[in-house]
């Protein structure tokens, strides 16, 4: 396996959006979808403080987070990223998308490239993700992307998996 941290943070280029480093200058784009450790970031202050853990975290190789940026208007559109670190060759994705740019194709693209770094350049033999049982559109979402779902979990929450095997 090939783990954070990269000697270059690895941005990832598709047709429509890119996957990238967020930069001091995104963090008023991103305060209403900024989080850490389940908590969501009100000020920029905030954001900030959250996105130099999440920046610590990736030197420790635990993680890796990149911004989802429209090719088009260069604007960042979400996040996501492999979170709570790479056990076993596995690793949680997680993502988030701005409001006004839901229902348009994004997070589709965005995840797929990360699910193909992952299986590509990182090694992962498994990827997982949570999301609430009422949460419909990120569970087609991951349904639209073959994972498959494996289990109830506390907290009203879901857990669905996408296995090497399951793309072979």
């Amino acid at each position: 396996m090939k783990l954070p941290p990269y000697s270059a943070f690895p941005n990832i280029t598709g047709d429509k959006i890119s996957l990238r480093q967020i930069q001091p200058s995104d963090i008023n784009d991103i305060i209403e979808i900024s989080y850490y450790d389940a908590v969501q970031a009100t000020t920029s202050q905030q954001a900030i403080e959250m996105q130099d853990k999440i920046n610590k975290d990736y030197l420790d190789g635990n993680s890796i987070h990149w911004g989802i940026v429209d090719n088009a208007s260069n604007k960042i559109l979400g996040t996501c990223g492999y979170y709570r670190g790479f056990d076993q060759g596995s690793g949680e994705l997680g993502c988030v998308l701005l409001p006004q740019h839901q229902g348009k194709g994004f997070m589709t693209l965005s995840m797929s490239l990360a699910i193909e770094f992952g299986l590509n350049n990182m090694g992962l033999k498994r990827i997982w993700a949570a999301t609430g049982q009422q949460n419909d559109k990120a569970k087609a979402l991951l349904e639209r992307l073959n994972f498959i779902k494996v289990a109830d979990l506390e907290d009203d929450e879901i857990e669905y998996e996408l296995r090497q095997v399951d793309l072979l």
